[in-house]
């Protein structure tokens, strides 16, 4: 009885073990523009700590096994250090997800966000509370790591990435009062107060359905090429209307920011007529990358 007792408990620990945090998230800062050496330490501490509280941190409820984890970068580049703990940087966010029964990995989210001033002090611990700003920089990671779980929900389920959207909306309504750029509507029309309020609304929704529908035809490519392509051609149907009430939005430029090179090399392999079709789609409705398209008929 003991032999068995110690063998499920074994077991338990095993499977425990496996139940991992959301994110595997690389973590890269460049701080070159930075002068002097003496700045090495506090962003080798940074790079650090941002590592651990993205991938560290239990984002959801929700549970995820270490394969099931949400491969994306963070990438920050240091480009004036105002004091010894202030900072203006860019960042840029990536992520993506595996397509079924293959090695390869499509694109779901990139994007270079230029207002990104924070504070951190050498030897502080990262902290985060959902209810309440507390700092620029903790707000800004929190926010693009439920944008990564938005948009990978939205991909393997209609809508599936809500609940994340809701949760990006409260950082960006908690930071309202913050001195920091990049959380107002007045200030932009493309920051991280349109990244959560467009994916809300209806007018975008067909970019939530397309991610979807996108994404299945892609995991049935392993299998069936052609009628994983042709889904991918009908999944682009989705952004007519979106591009008819909304053209150049920044919407839009998000969704094609991820997909329009990969879409190239889709297409590119299919037939006369489905090219034609695929660059006659994608011009009207990304015209700003019409020069690439055609390279799909070329």
């Amino acid at each position: 009885m003991k032999k068995y007792f110690i063998i499920i408990l074994t077991l338990f620990f095993i499977q425990l073990s496996s139940i991992g945090q959301e994110l595997n998230c690389q973590v890269k800062i460049n701080y070159t523009q930075i002068q002097g050496t003496a700045n090495k330490q506090i962003f080798d501490q940074l790079e650090k700590a941002i590592y651990e509280f993205m991938n560290n941190k239990k984002w959801t409820k929700e549970v995820y096994t270490t394969n099931e984890r949400i491969d994306c970068s963070v990438f920050i580049n240091i480009k004036e250090a105002i004091s010894t703990e202030d900072f203006s940087a860019s960042i840029q966010v990536q992520s993506r997800r595996p397509v079924y029964k293959s090695s390869y990995y499509t694109q779901l989210f990139n994007y270079e966000d230029d207002n990104f001033a924070f504070k951190f002090q050498q030897f502080s611990q990262l902290e985060f509370n959902e209810t309440t700003f507390q700092n620029n920089l903790t707000s800004v990671l929190a926010f693009y790591a439920y944008v990564v779980l938005a948009t990978d929900g939205d991909s393997f389920s209609p809508l599936g990435g809500t609940e994340h959207w809701q949760k990006a909306q409260l950082i960006v309504n908690n930071a309202q009062t913050a001195a920091e750029k990049g959380w107002r509507n007045n200030e932009s029309q493309r920051n991280r107060y349109w990244i959560a309020e467009n994916a809300q609304q209806p007018v975008f929704k067909g970019i939530r359905n397309c991610n979807y529908e996108y994404c299945k035809g892609l995991d049935i490519m392993h299998e069936k090429v052609e009628e994983g392509r042709a889904n991918i051609l009908k999944a682009l149907d989705l952004l007519k209307p979106v591009y008819q009430a909304r053209p150049a939005s920044f919407a839009m430029q998000l969704f094609f920011n991820a997909k329009a090179d990969e879409l190239i090399n889709i297409f590119k392999g299919g037939l006369p007529e489905e090219k034609t079709k695929a660059v006659e789609t994608l011009m009207l409705i990304d015209p700003a990358n019409t020069t690439k398209y055609l390279k799909i008929t070329g």
